[in-house]
């Protein structure tokens, strides 16, 4: 079995030190996460309690013309149909007025469920750990610190069994189109690859967010399904509109984590329904 790694990720205490800062955007972007600010305010005003970049973009790690934007809006109130469509509207006119990046995606979450004892190390954690302040209060302050242990793991990607169902829905009713099916595969590709990571992460001792570096540490202590990871991430980042990679992702590598996971971490506490 694989040896622990160093302590990547982590401060001289263990715990995850926040990925990303302002520092690291690239030029390039630039543009792009001032417009994604402005219009951010734009749609939510005075309801809007804090917002956060994540992913490629504050990390420093984007490709021009092949990374999205991430984004996150925490609303003082849950948010409401009109305000899903708001974001919508703002990441297809952000993603048409900029061809650097490649689609625009904006999760929606209110201050309370961020804050709440249920998402602490979930949706909690993500905010703490995995997204850059761009508006409003860093609800980090508010937040404990964490280390890369069981706990963390089961509360962030302990429900892979729940998605599997939906996913198939969705692999069976999109279109055998590149531009439909591209997508499906870069985000079942990275929530896999994720998923593997987070399943050795207490062992591995660590954090990343490279999927790569993912999949080998995954690889170190499941060499019988390494290659499926590392495939799996190379998707991630080179998606390409394949059914046959879907239909392994819900027939074989899925069903097969979804199980070994609750086995080593146990289940997510349920959550109020949502779409996978």
């Amino acid at each position: 079995m694989a040896e622990p790694a160093p302590s990547r990720g982590l401060d001289s205490l263990g715990f995850i030190e926040r990925e990303g800062s302002h520092a690291r955007v690239p030029d390039v972007f630039r543009p792009v996460v001032a417009a994604a600010r402005d219009r951010l305010l734009d749609a939510f005003g005075a309801r809007l309690d804090s917002a956060y970049l994540y992913g490629s973009i504050p990390r420093g790690t984007a490709r021009v013309g092949r990374s999205d934007l991430d984004l996150v809006a925490v609303l003082r109130a849950e948010p409401t149909g009109a305000d899903r469509e708001a974001a919508r509207a703002l990441g297809e006119a952000v993603d048409k007025e900029f061809p650097q990046i490649d689609g625009v995606g904006t999760l929606l979450y209110s201050r309370g469920r961020v804050l709440s004892e249920l998402e602490r190390y979930d949706i909690g954690w993500f905010v703490a750990c995995q997204c850059t302040p761009l508006l409003g209060e860093d609800l980090a302050e508010f937040l404990p610190r964490y280390r890369p242990d069981s706990l963390l793991a089961r509360e962030t990607n302990g429900d892979l069994a729940r998605f599997l169902p939906r996913w198939r829905d969705r692999i069976a009713a999109a279109e055998d189109t590149e531009e439909a099916l591209r997508p499906l595969v870069r985000f079942m590709s990275r929530h896999l690859v994720r998923t593997g990571f987070t399943l050795v992460m207490p062992r591995w001792n660590g954090w990343t967010s490279d999927l790569r570096e993912m999949a080998e540490a995954f690889a170190g202590y499941y060499p019988e399904r390494a290659e499926q990871l590392r495939r799996a991430a190379e998707s991630g980042y080179e998606p390409v509109g394949d059914r046959a990679v879907l239909r392994s992702y819900v027939d074989d590598l899925g069903p097969w984590l979804a199980v070994e996971y609750a086995r080593v971490h146990g289940v997510k506490a349920p959550r109020p329904a949502e779409e996978a």
